[in-house]
Protein backbone atom coordinates (compact mmCIF):
# COMPACT_ATOMS: atom_id res chain seq x y z
CA UNK A 1 0.00 0.00 0.00
CA UNK A 2 1.26 3.21 -0.78
CA UNK A 3 -0.42 6.72 0.18
CA UNK A 4 1.06 9.37 -1.58
CA UNK A 5 0.88 11.88 1.02
CA UNK A 6 1.32 15.67 -0.09
CA UNK A 7 0.52 14.66 -3.50
CA UNK A 8 -3.41 15.88 -3.60
CA UNK A 9 -3.70 18.63 -5.59
CA UNK A 10 -7.45 18.88 -5.14
CA UNK A 11 -9.68 19.08 -8.30
CA UNK A 12 -10.77 22.54 -9.43
CA UNK A 13 -14.75 23.07 -10.19
CA UNK A 14 -16.68 25.42 -12.00
CA UNK A 15 -20.25 25.27 -10.91
CA UNK A 16 -23.16 26.17 -13.14
CA UNK A 17 -27.01 26.20 -13.97
CA UNK A 18 -26.29 24.91 -17.43
CA UNK A 19 -24.67 21.81 -15.74
CA UNK A 20 -28.19 20.92 -13.68
CA UNK A 21 -30.78 18.62 -14.99
CA UNK A 22 -32.58 19.66 -16.18
CA UNK A 23 -30.63 23.16 -16.39
CA UNK A 24 -31.75 25.98 -14.68
CA UNK A 25 -31.63 29.78 -16.34
CA UNK A 26 -29.67 31.31 -13.59
CA UNK A 27 -26.50 34.14 -13.42
CA UNK A 28 -25.11 32.24 -10.22
CA UNK A 29 -21.63 30.97 -10.20
CA UNK A 30 -19.53 28.83 -8.40
CA UNK A 31 -16.26 27.50 -7.96
CA UNK A 32 -13.76 25.99 -5.87
CA UNK A 33 -11.99 22.73 -5.04
CA UNK A 34 -12.73 19.19 -3.80
CA UNK A 35 -10.14 16.78 -2.92
CA UNK A 36 -10.85 13.47 -2.36
CA UNK A 37 -8.19 11.57 -0.12
CA UNK A 38 -6.69 7.64 -1.04
CA UNK A 39 -8.78 7.24 1.95
CA UNK A 40 -11.79 8.88 0.66
CA UNK A 41 -11.56 11.72 2.85
CA UNK A 42 -13.10 14.47 1.49
CA UNK A 43 -11.78 18.42 1.90
CA UNK A 44 -14.11 21.03 -0.34
CA UNK A 45 -14.09 24.71 -0.40
CA UNK A 46 -16.75 25.98 -2.99
CA UNK A 47 -17.71 29.39 -3.16
CA UNK A 48 -20.66 31.09 -4.77
CA UNK A 49 -21.88 34.35 -7.07
CA UNK A 50 -24.95 35.72 -7.95
CA UNK A 51 -27.31 33.59 -5.36
CA UNK A 52 -29.11 33.16 -2.44
CA UNK A 53 -27.99 29.43 -1.71
CA UNK A 54 -28.91 27.37 1.27
CA UNK A 55 -27.26 24.51 0.87
CA UNK A 56 -24.49 22.25 -1.16
CA UNK A 57 -23.58 18.80 -1.43
CA UNK A 58 -22.03 16.42 -3.19
CA UNK A 59 -23.99 14.12 -5.02
CA UNK A 60 -23.83 10.42 -6.57
CA UNK A 61 -24.90 11.01 -10.54
CA UNK A 62 -23.14 10.85 -13.65
CA UNK A 63 -23.47 13.55 -15.52
CA UNK A 64 -27.06 14.31 -17.01
CA UNK A 65 -28.03 12.24 -14.32
CA UNK A 66 -29.32 13.23 -10.54
CA UNK A 67 -28.59 10.93 -7.35
CA UNK A 68 -28.53 11.27 -3.93
CA UNK A 69 -26.25 13.39 -1.33
CA UNK A 70 -22.92 11.91 -0.46
CA UNK A 71 -21.49 14.56 1.47
CA UNK A 72 -23.37 17.38 2.82
CA UNK A 73 -21.12 20.73 3.49
CA UNK A 74 -21.06 23.70 5.98
CA UNK A 75 -22.16 26.63 5.16
CA UNK A 76 -19.73 29.56 5.91
CA UNK A 77 -20.46 33.19 5.57
CA UNK A 78 -22.98 33.76 2.91
CA UNK A 79 -21.28 32.62 -0.24
CA UNK A 80 -18.98 29.66 0.95
CA UNK A 81 -19.29 26.07 1.96
CA UNK A 82 -16.59 23.73 3.37
CA UNK A 83 -16.87 19.99 3.94
CA UNK A 84 -17.15 19.22 7.63
CA UNK A 85 -14.21 17.78 9.33
CA UNK A 86 -13.97 13.99 9.11
CA UNK A 87 -15.75 14.28 5.79
CA UNK A 88 -15.65 10.47 3.97
CA UNK A 89 -16.98 8.89 0.86
CA UNK A 90 -18.63 5.61 1.91
CA UNK A 91 -16.98 2.86 -0.04
CA UNK A 92 -19.57 3.13 -3.21
CA UNK A 93 -19.43 6.82 -3.23
CA UNK A 94 -15.85 6.79 -3.42
CA UNK A 95 -15.84 4.15 -6.35
CA UNK A 96 -18.41 6.91 -8.05
CA UNK A 97 -16.25 9.39 -7.53
CA UNK A 98 -13.72 7.56 -9.15
CA UNK A 99 -15.21 6.68 -11.78
CA UNK A 100 -16.58 10.06 -12.90
CA UNK A 101 -20.03 9.57 -11.58
CA UNK A 102 -20.56 12.83 -8.37
CA UNK A 103 -21.25 16.10 -8.40
CA UNK A 104 -21.38 18.91 -6.49
CA UNK A 105 -24.78 21.10 -6.21
CA UNK A 106 -25.88 23.87 -4.61
CA UNK A 107 -29.53 24.63 -4.01
CA UNK A 108 -31.58 27.76 -3.23
CA UNK A 109 -34.87 28.38 -2.45
CA UNK A 110 -35.61 28.79 -5.71
CA UNK A 111 -34.11 26.11 -7.26
CA UNK A 112 -34.59 23.63 -4.26
CA UNK A 113 -33.13 20.46 -6.14
CA UNK A 114 -29.91 22.24 -7.29
CA UNK A 115 -29.19 26.10 -9.08
CA UNK A 116 -25.82 25.27 -9.93
CA UNK A 117 -23.89 22.03 -10.11
CA UNK A 118 -20.41 20.83 -11.11
CA UNK A 119 -19.01 17.41 -12.58
CA UNK A 120 -16.58 15.84 -10.21
CA UNK A 121 -13.74 14.32 -12.88
CA UNK A 122 -12.44 11.94 -9.93
CA UNK A 123 -9.25 9.95 -10.74
CA UNK A 124 -10.75 8.54 -14.18
CA UNK A 125 -10.35 12.50 -16.09
CA UNK A 126 -6.81 12.61 -16.28
CA UNK A 127 -7.66 13.21 -20.27
CA UNK A 128 -6.96 17.31 -21.69
CA UNK A 129 -9.61 19.44 -23.49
Amino acid sequence: MHSMMGGEEGEKVALSGSNEVPAVNTSAKGSGTVTVGADCSVKADIKVSGMTATAAHIHQGAPGANGKVLVPFVKEGDDRFVAPEGAKLDTQGCADYRAGRTYVNVHSDAHKGGEIRAPLKGTGGHGGA
